[in-house]
């Protein structure tokens, strides 16, 4: 089987995924040059691998050239099936010249998310349009199936639930140790995650933990905004920017819980980082995190826009240091089981199966049509 694999986002689940599905296939990736670079080290030597300039959305020239260029990859590879990360505004309006070919699209989010400007550069329609041109469609949880059949209005038999790769080098950083009641918040920051509710439910903690310390990294709003509503800003710690590769495994070795007081989500792969470096986590029953995070096992799980219940959650498992630490060893072989790249991999390829198969009797018959 041969597959062009492409994307212009995700870059270590990109590399990882594509690394293992080429155990059994033929695999032609396509991913932008800036996002591959800090993960081209364990990138499998069998993917042929062709990086690509991502345009700014706004220059329409270079983004007609870069598209027409990723088509002519990809009819040079001849692939049996092509899967496409989530879509893109530019790349889904060419997706009409790639109709001879069976297509998987990956929806990491099917709806924008309240406050993240970057998603909304690409208006909902055009994202739908990529999405219904898959023959068979993959999402990270149950949640977010509902969701693309009753909203997408995808047919059910095409959607398939595989769950989110794990992230993140389980050996990185392996001399650096936990620090006592220290909280880490990580990711992009937008309006949906929630931070707001972290930084209420500070006081909270701090009430029974005195010492805790609040890590915020990521970029995304304006931190004054956050700043403004900490009662005790000393106890934050602020990298409003984006973290290098390098840097996370430290962050993630070096926090107690791993929080993500979302206030809506689809899935998370901030989740599978924690379990990566066996942390715990602390999350809101929104989208389908519930589904990754076993409530008890390897975290607990509280309901949004609750401080105080937030806060609670925290302080148990900064109270009870064997729970946590249990709880990150759950954690650690849950990512190593049910999200390893091979289980991910062998998942993804009976879905490739799936659409050559399907579509082949119709594609067959239009070639036939053609040629007479």
């Amino acid at each position: 089987m041969r597959v062009a694999f492409l994307s212009y986002e995700f870059g270590e689940y990109c590399i990882r995924l594509a690394s293992a599905i080429a155990h059994d296939a033929e695999v032609c990736l396509l991913l932008p040059q800036k996002l591959a670079n800090p993960h081209l080290g364990i990138l499998d030597q069998r993917v042929q691998l062709h990086l690509f300039h991502k345009p700014r959305l706004r220059q329409s020239f270079q983004q007609i050239r870069n598209v027409y260029k990723l088509l002519q990859v990809i009819k040079t590879f001849k692939p049996d099936v092509i899967h496409v990360q989530h879509g893109h505004l530019w790349f889904n309006l060419a997706l009409p010249l790639l109709r001879r070919y069976p297509i998987v699209f990956t929806i990491h989010d099917p709806r924008h998310h309240v406050g993240d400007r970057d998603s909304h550069n690409t208006p909902q329609f055009i994202s739908d349009l990529g999405y219904r041109r898959a023959d068979q469609v993959i999402v990270h949880g149950n949640q977010l199936k509902d969701i693309v059949i009753s909203e997408l209005h995808i047919p059910e038999k095409i959607v398939h639930v595989i769950p989110h790769l794990a992230l993140g080098d389980d050996s990185a950083g392996s001399e650096v140790q936990e620090e006592e009641n220290l909280l880490l918040f990580f990711g992009r920051i937008w309006e949906y995650k929630g931070l707001a509710y972290l930084i209420q439910a500070e006081p909270l903690i701090s009430a029974q933990v005195p010492n805790v310390k609040i890590v915020i990294a990521g970029l995304g709003d304006d931190m004054d905004h956050y700043r403004q509503m900490m009662v005790h800003p000393e106890k934050f710690i602020i990298y409003n920017e984006y973290i290098p590769n390098e840097r996370v495994p430290e962050m993630f070795r070096r926090a107690s819980i791993v929080v993500l007081p979302y206030i809506e989500a689809t899935q998370s792969g901030v989740i599978p980082m924690a379990y990566t470096f066996a942390r715990p986590v602390v999350a809101t029953t929104v989208g389908s995190l519930p589904e990754i995070v076993d409530d008890g096992h390897t975290g607990l799980l509280v309901p949004p826009r609750d401080a105080q219940a937030l806060a609670d959650a925290i302080i148990r498992l900064l109270q009870d240091k064997p729970l946590r630490q249990q709880m990150g060893v759950n954690g650690h072989h849950k990512i190593n089981t049910e999200c390893a790249p091979d289980t991910v991999a062998r998942q993804t390829l009976e879905v490739y199966q799936r659409a050559i198969d399907e579509t082949q009797p119709y594609r067959r018959k239009n070639e036939v049509q053609c040629a007479s």
